[in-house]
């Protein structure tokens, strides 16, 4: 079991001060903060928080962008022992006042490109500041201004307030069923995940971390924030992920070792064209890769491209803070997301969570220090997924007989045809690995001949003008058996997605089933 050294990550923030006071912790464009500095402006900003009202279990959302602020606010909120919201920064007004609402949030820190979505919030949630972290026009008792929390000197008396089992951040999900659900996580279940993937990457203060996806999405938050704020690693922060060619450039300027993304950005870095000197300089030791499944074309494409950094893929979820398993540097296996972190277990059980064998395919459960608390205010779907200490994941999956970890599909992806089950990732599997295809998704539609039928969507690759969907379906026969054959092919320009790129099968399925595609 993982020994736990600090109780919050203010205990952390404090032990770097000491240690490497004077060397950056932060990059971001020309500016760089130093362990001192990022420590001063977190003390700074946790009593400007204490100074409006808030107390230990009160909640504050962050509505932000990638930046230096996102992280200071974090920290500052955790000294105080209260909770954060991050919430999704993509999301449409009515979507972020529920979040408000729901999340029982105090105080919001956002800035004024969400001043739109966040106009009426005074009225429709329980918000009573909002602290703005740019130049809002309009300051007054209720709308404060960052910079002023920056610059406050009193905070000698203020020791950090939060225990290893309280709740430290509310995720919320991205809600592909009903509302969006809030993900309690406490800074035990973080810090088993740091600890854990500490352990198996060799990570110290000379490795060098960049954060360009999203850092409200609890891949980042963990991987890209929270574990190099741990091990004292410098984070290079982008605030958008466009350009791309940006990201190329700070990763090569900035020395960046540990470079993290999801299976878009792995597909657009193993097509793009780089120059000779950044295969040359470039100092990446791994690509991880986690949110959606890597398919076997970008795998192989990345191997050519990079043959001295490996790419390592992995898997987990919000409720798993969030990485569960991640194939490990020595050994990976291709389409498999590796084995359990070493502190957790995984099971694939049956429809009544018998456990199956090796190779037979089954929902994916988890236990051990990095299962979240519970869903906020909402213990019935809290009691449909943890079971005995065990979280059910809704995925599909097997294990083989080294204990490596297959993800098939989720649950709720699975087509029943003529009661024969169909994975829809096999068969994008093998669309996506023809020459035509750059990307596919799969879904069930409803039938009443065979409950359910597979139909295909596909994204072409840019120089194919022409759909020749005689030529796609003589290939998939050649290597999928019939009942598998989509019924329809649906040719789009691009997938509607979430925040870290991951194509949403229920916004497709939703548009199949109301007719759109006829």
């Amino acid at each position: 079991m993982a020994d736990y050294s600090y109780k919050n990550f203010y205990e952390v923030l404090q032990e770097n001060a000491k240690k490497f006071g004077k060397k950056t912790i932060l990059f971001e464009e020309d500016r760089k903060i130093t362990h001192k500095e990022l420590k001063h402006y977190v003390d700074s900003l946790a009593r400007y928080l204490e100074l409006i009202g808030i107390r230990k279990g009160d909640h504050v959302a962050l509505l932000l962008t990638n930046s230096k602020e996102f992280i200071i606010s974090l920290l500052a909120i955790s000294k105080l022992g209260a909770v954060t919201i991050p919430i999704n920064t993509f999301l449409k007004k009515q979507e972020i006042e529920y979040i408000l609402q729901n999340s029982d949030s105090k105080v919001l820190i956002t800035q004024t490109k969400f001043s739109k979505e966040v106009s009426d919030v005074f009225q429709t949630s329980d918000i009573e500041k909002i602290i703005w972290v740019d130049d809002y026009p309009n300051l007054d008792e209720k709308n404060l201004s960052f910079e002023e929390g920056l610059s406050i000197e009193d905070y000698e008396h203020l020791k950090p307030q939060a225990d290893l089992d309280d709740t430290f951040v509310i995720i919320y999900t991205s809600g592909t069923t009903g509302k969006p659900k809030g993900v309690m996580l406490s800074y035990r279940n973080i810090f088993s995940n740091i600890l854990n993937i500490k352990k198996l990457g060799n990570i110290t203060e000379k490795d060098r971390f960049i954060a360009y996806l999203p850092m409200f999405h609890t891949f980042t938050l963990t991987v890209s924030v929270l574990l190099p704020l741990y091990t004292a690693s410098p984070i290079v922060i982008i605030k958008s992920i466009m350009p791309f060619s940006n990201i190329i450039k700070q990763t090569l300027l900035k020395r960046v070792t540990i470079f993290i993304g999801v299976p878009e950005v792995f597909s657009a870095l193993s097509k793009a064209k780089f120059p000779w000197y950044f295969m040359w300089f470039h100092r990446i030791r791994y690509f991880i890769s986690g949110g959606a499944p890597l398919s076997k074309t970008t795998l192989e494409r990345m191997r050519q491209k990079f043959r001295r950094t490996p790419l390592l893929e992995g898997y987990g979820l919000s409720e798993c803070s969030p990485v569960v398993a991640v194939n490990r540097p020595e050994k990976q296996k291709d389409l498999s997301v590796g084995p359990p972190l070493p502190d957790y277990q995984v099971k694939i059980v049956d429809s009544d969570l018998m456990e199956l064998p090796p190779g037979e395919i089954g929902e994916v459960i988890v236990k051990g220090d990095c299962v979240m608390k519970g869903y906020y205010k909402n213990p019935y779907a809290t009691e449909e997924v943890i079971v005995n200490g065990w979280l059910l994941t809704g995925d599909l999956g097997y294990l083989d007989e080294e204990g490596y970890l297959y993800i098939v599909d989720r649950l709720k992806d699975l087509i029943i045809s003529k009661g024969i089950n169909i994975y829809p990732r096999e068969i994008e599997e093998i669309l996506n690995a023809h020459p035509d295809i750059e990307e596919s998704a799969v879904v069930g539609k409803k039938d009443e001949h065979h409950g359910e039928i597979p139909v295909a969507f596909v994204k072409l690759v840019e120089n194919v003008e022409k759909f020749d969907e005689k030529k796609i379906r003589a290939y998939l026969k050649e290597n999928l058996a019939n009942y598998k054959i989509p019924k329809h092919i649906y040719v789009l320009e691009d997938f509607p997605r979430n925040a870290t790129g991951k194509i949403l099968k229920r916004v497709l399925r939703e548009r199949l089933n109301r007719g759109e595609f006829d």
